[in-house]
């Protein structure tokens, strides 16, 4: 049996979470590698990492460098002895990072790799109508998550599932995967599967252009962009009310196929109801933020706001 000492490398909630899991269970971790403080808000106030404010709460050695091959960070790092290192959520690492432990790095993503490798796997699962996703730990490589496969697990993807829900749900069968890849590291016994060369579905960054919804698209396809960036970055589009144009958020919406004679985007609202017409059906939209407004359920936004009757979805 090994004496694993490890360094855990993350920055995000969905990070800590497998963090947490790791110290709970009295996985010996010597330090924390995370991103650096950066300001925030209107006071610009610094604002420490998810993995940071609970690296401090358990006194582990913290290390944030800015640049991961400055020649004292990586001194630092090697202070640590550790011989095997685990990233979740962080950022792609030299070689003379990623090859100093015995052990081994390796890396937790949040996708049935080789598919949908990249920054927003959990989106783009949903966005593309998958109905089911998983975890997968490897070891990495030079590449970006093209390394040798060590455990996965898959997930299922319910119809009404969110970016926010599945995120969630990823983040604690994730947090048990890392940890059996561990034990078996620990145990010796760690066989991997080599990635297929093969890469036919991507997850790259998000940005406002493909955060856009066009509603001329299929109602499926639009229901599953908006399902997939809610809460998070969220799917938005401009609403025309006469000479108005208003940037606007959508969040929780449901879907309605019903065959219409109405052009796709045309806005239908009632006191009680707000849907925009698409080919062959129609988006009910329950949660919606209007640009220098909160977030409201769309009854509260119906009964402060007037449609006009050529109001539309651009």
């Amino acid at each position: 049996m090994r004496d694993l000492r490890i360094v855990f490398m993350g920055t995000p909630d969905f990070a800590v979470t497998i963090l947490k899991h790791l110290v709970e269970n009295n996985y010996k971790v010597v330090g924390v590698i995370t991103a650096t403080d950066k300001p925030a808000g209107r006071g610009r106030k610094l604002n420490k990492s998810a993995v940071k404010k609970y690296a401090l709460s358990q006194d582990l050695k913290i290390l944030q460098p800015k640049n991961l091959k400055n020649p004292d960070f990586v001194k630092e790092l090697e202070v640590l002895k550790a011989n095997l290192q685990i990233v979740v959520a962080f950022r792609m690492l030299p070689k003379v990072v990623w090859q100093m432990p015995k052990y081994g790095t390796f890396n937790l993503h949040a996708s049935l790799l080789p598919e949908y490798r990249g920054a927003a796997p959990i989106h783009w699962s949903i966005i593309n109508g998958e109905t089911k996703t998983g975890t997968t730990t490897f070891f990495i490589d030079d590449k970006i998550d093209t390394g040798e496969i060590i455990l996965q697990e898959e997930t299922e993807i319910l119809d009404t599932e969110t970016v926010g829900s599945l995120h969630d749900k990823l983040m604690y069968s994730g947090a048990k995967l890392v940890a059996k890849t561990v034990d078996l590291i620990k145990e010796g016994n760690v066989i991997t599967t080599k990635q297929p060369e093969l890469e036919e579905k991507s997850a790259p960054k998000l940005n406002p252009d493909n955060c856009k919804i066009d509603w001329l698209d299929s109602l499926d396809n639009i229901y599953n962009k908006i399902r997939g960036l809610n809460p998070f970055p969220t799917a938005w589009t401009i609403i025309k009310n006469d000479d108005d144009e208003i940037s606007t958020k959508i969040y929780a919406v449901e879907k309605q196929l019903e065959e219409h004679s109405y052009k796709a985007g045309k806005i239908v609202a009632t006191k009680k109801e707000l849907k925009v017409a698409v080919a062959k059906g129609f988006i009910i939209i329950h949660e919606i933020k209007l640009s220098g407004k909160k977030k409201m359920d769309a009854k509260s936004l119906l009964n402060g706001f007037a449609f006009s009757s050529e109001a539309k979805m651009l």
